[in-house]
């Protein structure tokens, strides 16, 4: 199954992306495109989180390495439960990303 978790939608400071359900699922990849980068000094650091119930989250030990520039990234994960997300935060002066980012998830 693959979902488009956000797509084409402008990011500053911290963030968090929509929450998945994938209890179901064995692995998992998060896809990030970097559409547009504005800002100096503009970086993203992305790490992937889950969830047993959707509402508390938990640092799941995966995350992209920095980002500074346009272009597709991915991570792949496995053995993270109930629910996955991205938690994000730009950092930079005036710094936005517009971002488009899937989920990719298998038995």
């Amino acid at each position: 199954m693959t979902s488009v978790v956000e797509q084409r939608k402008d990011f500053v400071g911290s963030f968090s992306t929509h929450p998945m359900e994938a209890g179901w699922a064995r692995e998992a990849i998060f896809f990030i495109t970097v559409e547009n980068v504005a800002g100096e000094g503009a970086l993203l650091n992305t790490r992937v989180q889950i969830s047993v119930d959707g509402v508390y989250w938990l640092d799941e030990g995966t995350s992209f390495e920095p980002i500074g520039k346009k272009g597709r990234y991915f991570v792949r994960v496995s053995h993270f439960g109930g629910w996955l997300r991205l938690q994000g935060e730009i950092a930079g002066e005036a710094s936005i990303f517009n971002l488009t980012i899937h989920l990719v998830i298998k038995e």
